[in-house]
C-alpha cells in the first residue's frame, strides 16, 4: 500500500469510530495542514446514518472553515518559507500568481474541487488575503462541496459512490471552468460600464 492508502485507512479507523467529533477534526485538519479531504469520513457517515447526512455536512463544514482560519494564521506567521515547505516553491509561485490574477475566485475554486485546500488557506495568510473574504468563501465553498455531496448520497444512496468516484473531479473541473469563464464575463462587463461612465 501507499503512504497515502495507509493514512486514509488509519484516518478512518482513528477517527470513524468518534463520529461528527471525528469528521470535525479531520474537516479542520484538512484546511490547514492534514493531506487526507474529509469527505472520506463525511461518505461513510451518511450511508451509515442517512437521516443524519445535512448534520454531518454543517458539521464538516464548520471544522473545515474553522480551519481555514488556523490555515491563515499559519501562513501569516510563518510567511512564505512555511508555504514553500508544503507545496514546493513551483506551486507556491503558481499559487501567487492565482492570488494575484484571481483573488476571491482562486480560494473559492480550491474550496469546491478536490485541491488540497490547506495550501490555499496558508497561502491567503501568506499573501495577506483579507480574512473575511475567506471566511465567507470557506463557508459558501466548501459548504456547496459538502452539503452536495451528502445530499446525493442521502437521494441516491450508495449507488451513487461509483459517479462521485469517477466523476466528481471532472464535474467539479467542469464547474471551475464555468467559474473562469463567468470571472472573465464579469470582468469584461465591468471594465465595459466603467468605459461607458467615463466618456
Amino acid at each position: 500500500m501507499s503512504v497515502i492508502a495507509d493514512l486514509i485507512l488509519w484516518s478512518q479507523q482513528t477517527f470513524l469510530p468518534y463520529g461528527e467529533l471525528g469528521l470535525f477534526a479531520v474537516a479542520f485538519m484538512e484546511s490547514s495542514f492534514f493531506p487526507i479531504p474529509p469527505d472520506l469520513l463525511l461518505i461513510p457517515l451518511v450511508l451509515i446514518n442517512p437521516q443524519l447526512g445535512l448534520w454531518y455536512a454543517l458539521v464538516c463544514t464548520v471544522g473545515s472553515v474553522l480551519g481555514a482560519l488556523l490555515g491563515y494564521y499559519i501562513g501569516l506567521r510563518g510567511g512564505r518559507p512555511v508555504l514553500i515547505k508544503i507545496a514546493g516553491t513551483k506551486k507556491t509561485d503558481k499559487v501567487e500568481r492565482y492570488f494575484k490574477k484571481y483573488g476571491d475566485w482562486a480560494i473559492a475554486i480550491a474550496a469546491f474541487t478536490p485541491i488540497p485546500y490547506k495550501i490555499f488557506t496558508i497561502a491567503a495568510g501568506v499573501f495577506r488575503h483579507n480574512v473575511k473574504s475567506l471566511l465567507w468563501i470557506s463557508v459558501i465553498g466548501r459548504g456547496a462541496r459538502f452539503f452536495l455531496v451528502a445530499g446525493l448520497l442521502m437521494l441516491l444512496g450508495p449507488e451513487i459512490l461509483n459517479f462521485i468516484e469517477s466523476y466528481f473531479e471532472l464535474f467539479t473541473f467542469l464547474v471551475v471552468v464555468g467559474v473562469i469563464v463567468l470571472y472573465h464575463a464579469l470582468k469584461k462587463a465591468g471594465e465595459y460600464f466603467d468605459r461607458k461612465v467615463s466618456s
